[in-house]
């Protein structure tokens, strides 16, 4: 029953980021371009933070580092590569433009639901395994949402949606992780090894957003002062997620 209130809270307060896109509004463009650059890092470092300080660990301490593990890992960075390749949906936090096209809203809205019912499955199955992982995941979720919202939110408006109805399909959109926490809490006590083949599945994810989607982003800024800035947003976000060993 723990795992059933701190999953659903979670999806429920990840699903309420989708409207973060409100800050395309009140913030200048340059001033939430630097902003947007900065929150990519810190979730570049809590994504893999979360992944090889807190998945990986639990799951090999728990299974050892079993040919299952590697396959679900794998499985993870295949997940990812296909909702992005044939769905043609990715993390990406650029404006649209002429040289930079994004995806047509409809496109990015079937992309962005399936992205947010994997996030939480994630979340509860890592609440099933323990309390402090999910409550790692979940955070290192909340910060890569985001600034994906932030895009998100931009490409409903850039393909003429009205500001309201833009936060209503964004927020839509993102309910679909409350379902997807709910196939994990439902199937994932009472279908063996279930869970224990998500957690790798799920740091397999991580990495590939993290390395391919977050961080080649961050290398298109070069300006030095920027770039440490970056650096240091990254190692803020793996050191968050080594503090949460101290809630053991």
């Amino acid at each position: 029953m723990d795992a059933w209130i701190a999953s659903l809270a979670s999806v429920v307060l990840v699903s309420l980021v989708s409207f973060a896109g409100v800050l395309t509004l009140a913030l200048k463009k340059e001033r939430l371009k630097g902003m947007i650059l900065l929150l990519v890092s810190f979730s570049t470092g809590a994504l893999l933070g979360d992944a090889f300080i807190h998945l990986l660990p639990e799951i090999i301490e728990e299974t050892g580092f079993t040919l299952q593990v590697s396959l679900s890992l794998l499985g993870g960075v295949l997940i990812f590569f296909i909702l992005e390749k044939f769905i043609h949906w990715r993390h990406c936090h650029i404006e649209t433009s002429k040289h930079h096209p994004h995806p047509v809203a409809f496109m990015n809205l079937v992309g962005d639901a399936l992205h947010n019912l994997i996030d939480g499955m994630i979340i509860a199955g890592s609440y099933l395994i323990d309390f402090r992982i999910g409550f790692a995941t979940t955070l290192a979720v909340v910060l890569h949402e985001i600034p994906q919202e932030i895009g998100d939110f931009s490409i409903f408006l850039h393909s003429g949606m009205k500001t309201a109805k833009a936060l209503f399909y964004n927020f839509l959109s993102a309910l679909t992780s409350v379902i997807g926490a709910l196939i994990v809490l439902v199937i994932g006590s009472s279908l063996e090894g279930f869970v224990q083949m998500l957690i790798p599945v799920t740091a397999g994810g991580f990495v590939y957003i993290a390395s391919s989607d977050l961080i080649p982003e961050l290398h298109k800024e070069t300006e030095v002062r920027k770039s440490a800035l970056q650096l240091l947003g990254i190692v803020a976000g793996i050191a968050i997620m080594a503090s949460m060993l101290l809630l053991e």
